[in-house]
């Protein structure tokens, strides 16, 4: 469970975290909001790391404004197919990402936040545990949030209410 301390009480929010080598992590999350969304709750989605997909990107576009998707990457290759000097701007792009996501959360602007991909940020350096750590002490404690990634940190574990691994058992 997500914890932050207000003076001498904890409070606690809802963190689930979809992590593994596995296909469907954004899926599963997607899954999530759509269901928040049918209960009218509002809902952000911030891709990190990820090429465009247009196809899907169409498609939760059509959601809005129920779930809004955000991208703060400008190319539309993925994170790991770039040169290294591309990286760099990207960088920056997806710090200004984790800002929003900070902001949104201050503001209660969402309901729901998902974090996609935010867990590859820790794995390439792009963020530590402890900026996530600030993030997260953002949020309200009505709000329920999502990472997704590949490897998550034993700390966000420790935070978390939910961590989900998505494998897959034949490919």
């Amino acid at each position: 469970m997500c914890i932050r301390e207000c003076g001498d009480r904890m409070s606690k929010k809802r963190l689930e975290v979809y992590c593994g080598k596995g296909k469907g992590k954004t899926t599963a999350a997607i899954g999530q909001a759509l269901k928040a969304a049918s209960k009218g709750k509002s809902v952000f989605i911030i891709q990190f790391l990820k090429g465009r997909e247009l196809e899907k990107v169409s498609f939760i576009q059509r959601l809005e404004p129920e779930i809004k998707l955000f991208r703060f990457q400008r190319r539309e290759e993925a994170f790991q197919q770039l040169t290294v000097q591309e990286q760099e701007e990207e960088i920056m792009n997806m710090k200004n990402g984790l800002g929003f996501a900070k902001k949104v959360l201050a503001t209660g602007e969402c309901d729901v936040l998902i974090l996609d991909e935010v867990l590859g940020l820790i794995e390439y350096g792009i963020a530590s545990v402890e900026d996530i750590r600030l993030i997260l002490e953002e949020a309200s404690d009505d709000v329920e949030l999502i990472f997704t990634g590949i490897k998550v940190h034993p700390e966000i574990v420790e935070w978390a209410d939910g961590v989900y691994r998505i494998s897959a058992v034949k490919e």
